[in-house]
């Protein structure tokens, strides 16, 4: 179900659903391919239990660093990451998007992966400003032309991953 203010993108990919879970769940896997286009990724750390934590840095194609981290509130193998996502600094405490200071403080993200025939598997990201000002949702609803882009770019990233591991 779709709550309004949502951003939902799906897409398909020739992976196993178990191959699947693994580069969302391990963090040497997350290191490959996470991130935008063009982005590195620079330190990739995980604990994965509920109120553990996914920290990570990433090199921007301009050299600056940029951090982040899940909090994780549920996870339910090999289909489900339900977390708190935000931008953090370097020790992981929570912080301001570098470029958008009205961007959400904190994003609930859910990742679903759904067993398709023929070994495939449909990967689902969801977005939503969490405790959000009137302001940060605005910013948010603006913003999903480069959600979307940034998504895309990631899920390509993945893809090539996966053709490489396969």
């Amino acid at each position: 179900m779709t709550m309004a203010g949502e951003f939902v993108m799906s897409r398909v990919f020739d992976a196993p659903r178990d191959l699947m879970w693994k580069c969302f769940t391990e963090p040497e896997r997350m290191k490959q391919w996470w991130g935008p286009k063009g982005f590195a990724v620079i330190a990739s750390k995980m604990d994965l239990r509920v109120g553990g934590t996914y920290h990570y840095g990433m090199k921007a194609p301009d050299g600056t660093p940029m951090w982040g981290k899940f909090v994780f509130r549920e996870i339910v193998p090999p289909e489900r990451l339900d977390f708190i996502n935000s931008f953090s600094d370097e020790k992981g405490g929570t912080t301001r998007h570098p470029g958008h200071m009205s961007w959400p403080l904190e994003m609930h993200s859910t990742f679903t992966f759904e067993e398709l025939p023929g070994g495939k598997t449909k990967f689902t990201v969801t977005w939503a400003p969490h405790n959000a000002t009137e302001d940060e949702e605005k910013t948010f609803d603006a913003g999903r032309d480069s959600m979307r882009m940034g998504w895309t770019g990631t899920l390509e990233q993945l893809e090539a991953y996966l053709a490489k591991v396969e």
